[in-house]
């Protein structure tokens, strides 16, 4: 048997830790873990104990993530990892089941992730909830659909100054997009603003584009200078790149492309309604690539539903399957933004995983009927719960965490 709980002091924490740090090269250091638990505090991180031997971990960062019409408090999974010498034999299970019931008690309405192994969350009610793609864009195809004045004045600032300056624009992002997670100050100072060792070669630049005198976009991004057959062959790599506006977005953006001697610039985790999609002249020649992103877990169903914006429909009752956490299971009727238990007929039969996968408006209920994840008990259920749950902007998630 294995005795899960949460870690109590900065031993405990770095040998749990150091459960995922068995598949990385090197494992986690004294300073990394020094600046990890700014953002991942010790009674976050649980820790799977076998006798006084740890042997799996599993964490989650508490930040608020951005819905449909509002923001909620939720657990941001992360570090899990059972040493290979334990494999199969339950860790993971019990580590998930104890994480959960804490987030429910915490007042956590939902959790979130990004699956190293997609193959893994599902069977503890995660649902795919966003997708994300690479986009490259080369020089040569890198003209807008419509000439766009850059406007105000691009300029580097330091990691302080960025640190001052670029919260306010990730924020009035935040509100408008889904699946974005709130940012302490060491958020920012830890893992976006800092200048790593590792990137020492190539470090980080830290752009704001000002308009009367007013922050309205930034940009982080690295070069990578290569030189090949008489013809620069740099690339330009983009970790984040936001503006207020979209006349902002653009004017960010060209000037990106327009750094010179860069024959590439490179954006990952890009959700497939990219404002650079369509403000390219020729999209196809971006090579955007396509995956799962965020998933989504619902830990308290009538909170979670009841905190997000919906579009125009009647009421819906949804019978909601959940193994896990038992408190969800059952029938729940949603009308007019609320959401309490009822004995009403159902209209949809759904996993509390599918209903995670449609929770942030990717994922369409239709999608989901399609492929027997959804269980339409009414005439027209589907079509009324995609009416409800469609949102626009997609959900985006601009870091793995």
């Amino acid at each position: 048997m294995f005795d899960v709980r949460a870690c109590t002091d900065q031993d405990e924490y770095g040998r749990a830790i150091g459960a995922i740090g068995q598949y990385f090269n090197p494992p986690p250091s004294e300073d990394f873990l020094e600046r990890f638990v700014e953002i991942l505090p010790h009674e976050r991180m649980h820790a799977a104990f076998e006798g006084d031997q740890i042997v799996g971990g599993a964490g989650a960062f508490p930040f608020e993530l951005s819905v449909p019409g509002g923001s909620l408090p939720c657990a941001g999974i992360t570090a899990v990892g059972v040493h290979p010498t334990h494999r199969r034999r339950g860790v993971l299970r019990s580590m998930m089941d104890t994480q959960l019931r804490d987030i429910h008690e915490r007042g956590e309405s939902i959790a979130a992730l990004w699956a190293s192994e997609e193959t893994i969350y599902g069977r503890f009610g995660y649902g795919i909830a966003s997708w994300a793609g690479d986009l490259n864009v080369p020089h040569e195809w890198d003209a807008f659909a419509e000439p766009v004045e850059l406007g105000g004045a691009a300029r580097f600032v330091t990691p302080e100054e960025a640190g001052e300056l670029f919260p306010t624009i990730y924020e009035a992002v935040r509100r408008e997009r889904p699946g974005m997670t709130s940012r302490s100050e060491a958020w920012w100072r830890n893992r976006q603003l800092r200048m790593p060792e590792e990137e020492a070669s190539a470090p980080r630049r830290y752009v704001v584009l000002e308009l009367d005198g007013e922050p309205v976009a930034y940009a982080i991004y690295r070069t990578h200078f290569s030189f090949g057959g008489g013809s620069a062959t740099s690339r330009l790599v983009v970790r984040e790149a936001l503006g207020a506006t979209p006349q902002a977005t653009a004017a960010i953006w060209r000037f990106l492309l327009d750094v010179d001697w860069m024959a590439t610039v490179e954006l990952s985790l890009a959700p497939p309604d990219h404002p650079l999609l369509l403000l390219l002249a020729s999209p196809r020649r971006a090579h955007y690539g396509f995956g799962d992103a965020l998933w989504i877990r619902i830990v308290d169903l009538p909170a979670a539903l009841s905190r997000r914006a919906y579009g125009e429909g009647g009421p819906l009752v949804l019978e909601v399957r959940d193994a896990i956490c038992e408190w969800n299971d059952g029938r729940w009727r949603l009308e007019d933004g609320a959401c309490d238990r009822t004995v009403e007929e159902p209209d949809l039969a759904l996993d509390v995983s599918a209903l995670g996968s449609a929770y942030l408006g990717a994922v369409s209920f239709a999608q989901l009927h399609e492929v027997l994840r959804v269980d339409e008990r009414r005439e027209g259920a589907v079509a009324r719960a995609d009416a409800l749950f469609a949102w626009r902007p997609l959900p985006w998630c601009l870091e793995i965490f």
